[in-house]
């Protein structure tokens, strides 16, 4: 096996990179995931993520995970509502009698936790921020902000959307989809926002008008997360003078913004825990570089694109299950051979999606957003 007597680094601990330590873990890899949070409970935030059967459901039944999905997905939450901005249910997935689960929904943390425990102990080494990287030897170097320096054979970049590891590989830049999410959490919703709560149903909203959308998803725990969607200039989050710790700042925004649209949304913003601004950014669907014997990357690391078709985890978790079977294949010469396999095959895939991904995005935030989605639910 090429990666046989290999010490082999993931950095980054999110789906992708737990996952891929899984499945190498599996075949009887020596391998270590740094993450940059403190410890397991750290960070787990965002929406519940749909896993689709082609993808991130495929790498965790290869992963000998299903049970543990089964045991902690959450039935339902993958029902769908279709707003218009006056809060009229346009559309809805809870009384359609033919519902199936073909995308079933699981919270963040559940699916890290059933990660996690699929691990060897001490495979995630909690407190690493990447630092720098170079080479030693045939491998590399890695120095860590807490003072740690590694050596491994073999480093995976996991590390997301804003890659340090990236710039190693390739000079390719993203580009700036012309959207601009702000996203929130509100705990307990059922008290904090009643309204919104009552309308989720426990599932997702996905809300349209003046070609802007705001995305609702219920979670296990009781809170609730949101996301605005709105054509912005690219530096609109440095330019607009908008203090987004500053609740008022961005509820004056967003009454602005969206000016007649229903009062019932005002609930999300004046009851959220905290908002984080994000100018949404995809990776040109045309990109390739060299093979690396030593270096490659998966998941957003890889293939940054928006989230309005939902396959960020979904890529990522199938870029591990991909990776996996090529660094464990007995079929190619060496590495080298076996990560240009892996690269090729992940940026045919991921350019379909991209290309996928930016039409929607086009269109939800266009005049024909309620048709467009009221026809896929349906």
């Amino acid at each position: 096996m090429l990666i046989q007597n290999k010490k082999i680094a993931i950095v980054g601990g999110g789906p992708g990179g737990l996952t891929l330590a899984r499945l190498l873990q599996q075949k009887g890899a020596d391998v270590k995931v740094y993450e940059r949070d403190i410890n397991k409970n750290a960070r787990v935030q965002g929406a519940t993520l749909d896993l689709h059967e082609e993808s991130g459901l495929k790498a965790l039944e290869k992963a000998g995970l299903m049970d543990a999905f089964q045991a902690n997905y959450r039935p339902g939450a993958d029902k769908v509502r279709i707003l218009d901005k006056h809060a009229v249910v346009l559309a809805d997935q809870h009384i359609q009698t033919d519902h199936s689960e073909s995308r079933p929904e699981i919270d963040r943390g559940p699916l890290r936790k059933i990660l996690l425990e699929s691990l060897q102990p001490d495979t995630v080494v909690w407190d690493s921020h990447f630092a720098s990287m170079t080479p030693e030897d045939s491998g590399w170097k890695l120095e860590f902000q807490n003072g740690t320096i590694v050596h491994a054979d073999i480093v995976i970049a996991a590390d997301g959307a804003n890659s340090k590891i990236r710039p190693v590989i390739t000079s390719i830049r993203p580009f700036y989809s012309g959207i601009t999410i702000v996203e929130g959490s509100v705990y307990d919703s059922e008290t904090a926002a009643p309204g919104v709560h009552g309308l989720l149903k426990g599932g997702k909203i996905f809300a349209f008008g003046d070609d802007k959308t705001l995305i609702v998803s219920s979670k296990g725990d009781g809170s609730l997360a949101f996301y605005t969607g709105c054509k912005t200039d690219e530096f609109w989050i440095r330019e607009s003078g908008i203090d987004f710790k500053d609740k008022v700042h961005v509820l004056t925004w967003f009454k602005q913004e969206f000016a007649g649209w229903d009062s019932v949304w005002e609930e999300l913003f004046l009851n959220a825990s905290a908002f984080i601004p994000r100018p949404q950014y995809c990776m040109p669907l045309d990109q390739s570089w060299p093979a690396l014997s030593n270096l490659t990357m998966l998941g957003d690391a890889a293939h940054l694109m928006p989230p309005y078709a939902g396959e960020g985890v979904n890529m990522a978790m199938l870029d591990a299950l991909e990776l996996s079977e090529c660094l464990t294949s007995e079929k190619f010469p060496d590495l080298q051979a076996a990560i240009a396999q892996y690269e090729k095959q992940m940026c045919t895939r991921a350019s379909e999606a991209a290309q996928m991904t930016l039409d929607s995005t086009e269109i939800l935030h266009s005049p024909e957003a309620i048709s467009f989605m009221s026809g896929i639910i349906s």
